[in-house]
């Protein structure tokens, strides 16, 4: 008994060591250049567009949701101009046909994009960012009426354009993919087409930041509610994969472990270390209650998607036409937006999407042994075949626990943890030479 308290002592004390994360200062110079009079402007500027209804004009060189996308493109075109050749920006559209639904004329879907292109040729891997360029007013086949859509969603596509001017300079071995999707509010159209497109051209999609209101706080937080909460959706168990896997999955109690979740985790430990005055609170389902958003086309495909939002919705802000009522007024405009709240989530989205592109791959093959009862648990994977890797960090967690408590670092490639595998969630992470962790992969048990 005395030699086991003895290497679970040495244990936890590793962990928590480990815990107090050096800070990576490259990123935090990410972080403080993200500029609020920047993200106001550029919230401003979508507004004044009138609408960006999906279904609104695409030739009004002013007015409408080709205005705006051709504007975000423009945007786009001058941070490309930092990137040593490396940015490509594109309009990526197709002809949508009446539905019956909510689509009732031809209508030219356009998703507004930015492609980093990463600085290592043998790391395929893909980071993705998003946010919804088009608007909407009560009735959601209203075209035409003002509809400003200044948090819904000009908040997340402001984030995604702020994040491209701050990160253009950056030589990340990954490649980052920015883009401002049409057709949320019709039925997350723009957001399937380039799913669809990631799907057919077999994509690396390490990961999708979709960011849908996240400028709104202070004008709905109760008195006294304490920090800024920023929401992390994620799905627990993939309909991807549920079907064929669903018995390993109980058999092996993952059911809170699915890589939307490891994704999740990672944007608050990750958003956390980097971004003060937030708490991000990582919340149990895909999206809000039996409601959806542009990840989840994502998450359909198989593909690591969560979802950024606001903890408060206003819905007197939200959907709504420009009105007052007993003098009261309603409509999504920019004075009841928090430009503070919106530069720290979408510092927050800075910090991942660096932190995930200096990355090294995630270690491949990582197993359990299982051949034997025993109250440790040894864990082996296969270094990444690219990237610079200083070593892994083995993470640990009580199986009650939503994050994980505790972290070893190594060089090898295998290690005993002496702890029962019975009580604890496992996971290896690959750990970068400046120290930036990849995404954790759970254990396969192996006899």
């Amino acid at each position: 008994m005395k030699k086991i308290a003895f290497f679970l002592s040495i244990a936890f004390s590793l962990g928590l060591s480990a815990q107090k994360k050096d800070i990576d200062v490259e990123i935090m110079q990410y972080v403080k250049n993200v500029n609020k009079d920047s993200l106001k402007a550029n919230v401003e500027k979508l507004v004044s567009f009138g609408t960006r209804h999906t279904m609104s004009s695409t030739t009004d060189q002013h007015k409408g949701i080709g205005a705006s996308r051709n504007w975000v493109l423009s945007k786009f075109r001058t941070y490309s101009k930092n990137a040593s050749g490396r940015m490509e920006v594109f309009l990526q559209n197709e002809d949508l046909q009446p539905d019956g639904k909510r689509i009732d004329k031809v209508t030219n879907l356009g998703n507004a994009v930015a492609f980093l292109k990463g600085t290592d040729p043998s790391d395929k891997r893909i980071i993705i960012i998003s946010g919804h360029l088009d608007s909407r007013v009560s009735d959601v086949m209203d075209a035409t009426s003002f509809a400003p859509g200044a948090n819904d969603d000009g908040s997340g596509v402001a984030a995604v354009i702020e994040s491209a001017r701050v990160l253009s300079r950056s030589k990340f071995p990954v490649s980052i993919l920015f883009v401002a999707v049409s057709g949320e509010e019709q039925g997350i159209l723009g957001a399937k087409m380039l799913a669809d497109k990631a799907k057919e051209d077999q994509w690396q999609v390490e990961a999708v930041l979709n960011n849908d209101m996240i400028g709104n706080n202070s004008f709905d937080a109760p008195k006294n509610d304490g920090i800024p909460k920023l929401r992390v959706f994620s799905e627990g168990l993939s309909a991807f994969e549920t079907e064929k896997n669903a018995s390993k999955i109980r058999n092996l109690g993952l059911e809170n472990d699915g890589n939307a979740r490891q994704l999740a985790r990672y944007v608050k430990e990750t958003g956390e270390r980097y971004v003060q005055n937030i708490d991000i609170k990582l919340i149990y389902r895909n999206d809000r209650f039996l409601r959806g958003g542009d990840h989840t086309p994502f998450v359909n495909e198989g593909f690591t998607a969560v979802r950024l939002t606001d903890y408060y919705e206003n819905y007197d802000h939200q959907h709504q036409d420009i009105r007052t009522e007993n003098n009261k007024k309603y409509g999504d405009l920019s004075e009841f937006m928090d430009f503070d709240y919106l530069r720290t989530n979408t510092a927050v989205n800075v910090a991942v999407l660096a932190n995930l592109a200096k990355s090294p791959p995630r270690p491949q093959n990582v197993l359990m042994d299982v051949k034997d009862l025993s109250n440790s648990t040894k864990l082996s994977w296969e270094k990444p075949t690219s990237g610079k890797i200083k070593g892994y960090q083995i993470l640990y967690r009580e199986t009650d626990r939503s994050v994980w408590t505790h972290k070893i670092f190594t060089t090898e490639t295998s290690y005993t943890v002496p702890l029962s595998k019975d009580n604890f969630i496992f996971a290896v992470q690959t750990v970068s030479t400046s120290g930036n962790e990849s995404l954790p992969v759970i254990p396969q048990p192996s006899r």
